[in-house]
């Protein structure tokens, strides 16, 4: 949007995964402008819509691989390279899932990887969330404020979390502890929505189904950057390393959202981002003297 009214002639390669993990949520309530909320995928559309208005174009297809090593930058979509004086990666990070067949299909109806995004809608519900590291922790906490309880299943005994996140959920007398304990199953695909889980005890083999209204998977997030591996710096996990603002360590690349901010993840931090990254570009093509 902000690319396209500065005239920068924006092309948008729309990914395998078009608008992210906003396409897989339903209900977004704290996105401004919107009193009653918004659909994930409406809000997408309109601000497709919104940019195409202004002149941004969009392509279907990846980017399977990049030449940054040259001017103009180069990159391939979907077989045929193409160049281009600035590049935004915005490629966001996608969250890791369970697999199981049932957990994916009620993605948005239930099942979710945001407790900020989706706590609020499970007041006074039963909220379960999946995994062992910090983020699981601070999950469960944030969720005690909503849900009458909330259920931490961890595969292994111990924990990854440190030691002040794992003390801080165990002193909330609304977390419930399932170390050694694996998700078989997540009801209820038949009515779109979550009623319940199978469980299994990895020590004992022992099976339960325990009721559930809300189900939280806090086992990280993969940034999308493998294609631009070896070429923008990341850190150990994948995650786009700034070097100030919106910019990389390869001039004229620059970063948003999700790719490079592993704190916030919010799809209006996100959007700031896009706007931080478009003056940036704009920036650097006047110095260029384009």
């Amino acid at each position: 949007m902000y690319a396209a009214r500065a005239n920068l002639k924006p092309l948008v390669v729309a990914g395998h995964e078009a608008g992210g993990q906003l396409s897989l949520t339903t209900l977004v309530e704290n996105f401004p402008g919107f009193p009653e909320g918004i659909q994930g995928p409406e809000l997408i559309e309109n601000m497709k819509l919104q940019a195409q208005n202004f002149g941004a174009e969009y392509l279907h297809g990846a980017v399977i691989d990049t030449d940054f090593s040259t001017r103009p930058l180069r990159l391939n979509i979907e077989g045929e390279w193409m160049e281009t004086r600035t590049v935004i990666v915005a490629s966001g990070a996608s969250a890791r899932w369970l697999g199981l067949e049932s957990e994916q299909k009620l993605i948005g109806h239930g099942v979710s990887s945001c407790a900020t995004c989706d706590g609020f809608f499970y007041k006074g519900k039963r909220i379960m969330v999946i995994g062992g590291g910090d983020s699981a922790m601070e999950e469960a906490n944030f969720l005690t404020r909503f849900g009458r309880d909330v259920t931490l299943v961890h595969r292994r005994e111990e924990f990854r979390a440190s030691k002040i996140m794992l003390d801080r959920a165990r002193h909330n007398p609304k977390i419930k502890f399932l170390p050694s304990t694996v998700v078989e199953h997540v009801f209820d695909v038949s009515q779109s929505l979550v009623t319940g889980v199978r469980l299994r005890n990895l020590k004992t083999g022992e099976e339960w189904e325990q009721d559930v209204d809300g189900f939280f998977v806090a086992i990280g997030h993969i940034p999308n950057t493998k294609v631009f591996k070896g070429q923008i710096e990341t850190d150990a996990d994948g995650y786009i390393l700034s070097k100030g603002g919106a910019r990389t360590n390869i001039p004229g690349v620059f970063h948003a959202g999700d790719v490079q901010d592993r704190s916030y993840r919010q799809a209006v931090t996100a959007a700031g981002a896009g706007c931080m990254a478009a003056i940036e570009a704009e920036r650097y093509l006047e110095a260029e003297g384009h």
